[in-house]
């Protein structure tokens, strides 16, 4: 091969990173590395080759998986776009390594007719333990019945507190927001975010109120503006916040969407981002923050460590081991649309 590895930093080397130096798709790769027959003999030498360079090997809690199992997983979830759903399978697969375990993946829809017929369907395949997506971050139902197989919930967690849930700290999130403006040397900060009914979206503004409180600050407007999470609202909540409160200079968005919409009503409006007003959204939905004039700074929820977290819980639970629920931050993406003040 004339191709060299790209060593992974850090880290050790997944079935992607094999897949990529072999030139050949995710699927193909997990098919040659497992012996299957459906993969030509010179692109399973060249995947042997790609693994062999990175040394790459099968995740050892895969492999003990495997071992008298039926090495399948059930992945649940309500997430239609697959805007959460997604990266959290992804990481849960890096978890899983190799390909060496199948997941099934079912969109219940929101719907809880729909959710226990693929529950029914899941366990009639006999898979080993099941990973709930949510599609908002308020806690859920638990799944109904005894269930023969372990459940970890990711993202939305679990209403019952003796069930394993893997969440975002969405506090500590907008807390994270508030104090970057802050560091800029921002001090009338407005929050415009998504529907009050959404646990999430109250999280980040108890935790944004509280970093301006720490501060000696108040909200711009003294609250924050619920409205929806698309940017008809940033746009329309972005004109009324500049023209009841000429002194802001920063404006925190509940979402990348949010935020999309009041970098168009401050452009509008001749408002210079970030000279005069920074925006920071949430989520680092890159199709969103990384296209956005200018480019969007916003709080990365991490949802592919998540997946990682998750899956290596449910390998856990499966072999015994009883874990708790745990809760991580997100990590600061910076981008043009927030800059010191000079």
């Amino acid at each position: 091969m004339t191709t060299e590895p790209e060593a992974p930093a850090n880290r050790t080397p997944t079935l992607t990173d094999v897949a990529k130096l072999a030139g050949v798709s995710v699927a193909t790769a997990s098919k040659a590395i497992n012996g299957r027959g459906e993969v030509r003999a010179t692109t399973r030498v060249r995947v042997l080759e790609a693994a062999e360079l990175l040394s790459f090997a099968p995740n050892a809690l895969a492999r003990g998986l495997l071992s008298g199992r039926t090495g399948t997983v059930g992945l649940l979830t309500s997430d239609l776009e697959g805007r959460f759903s997604i990266p959290i399978l992804m990481g849960a697969e890096d978890a899983f390594g190799a390909g060496q375990v199948s997941v099934f993946l079912c969109d219940a829809r929101g719907d809880a007719i729909r959710e226990k017929h693929h529950v029914r369907a899941l366990l009639s395949r006999r898979v080993d333990g099941l990973i709930v997506v949510g599609s908002r971050t308020d806690p859920r139902p638990p799944l109904a019945g005894n269930l023969p197989v372990p459940v970890v919930y990711v993202y939305a967690p679990s209403a019952n507190p003796n069930d394993i849930s893997i969440t975002v700290d969405n506090v500590g999130g907008g807390r994270l927001a508030i104090e970057h403006l802050l560091a800029c040397g921002r001090r009338n900060i407005a929050h415009i975010t998504g529907e009050a009914g959404f646990q999430a979206a109250r999280d980040r503004a108890e935790g944004a109120a509280a970093a301006l409180a720490d501060a000696g600050l108040r909200m711009v407007g003294d609250r924050p503006y619920f409205g929806s999470w698309d940017e008809s609202w940033g746009r329309a909540a972005a004109h009324m916040v500049v023209e009841r409160h000429s002194e802001v200079d920063a404006i925190f968005c509940g979402s990348d969407q949010i935020a999309r919409g009041v970098l168009d009503a401050l452009r509008d409006l001749g408002r210079d981002v970030p000279g005069a007003i920074s925006v920071i959204g949430f989520d680092n939905w890159e199709a969103i923050s990384a296209d956005s004039r200018p480019r969007l700074t916003s709080i990365d929820m991490n949802l592919k460590r998540l997946g990682v977290v998750a899956g290596q819980r449910l390998f856990e639970a499966i072999d015994g081991a009883v874990s708790s629920s745990e809760e991580f931050p997100g990590r600061l993406v910076m981008r043009e649309s927030t800059l010191p003040l000079r």
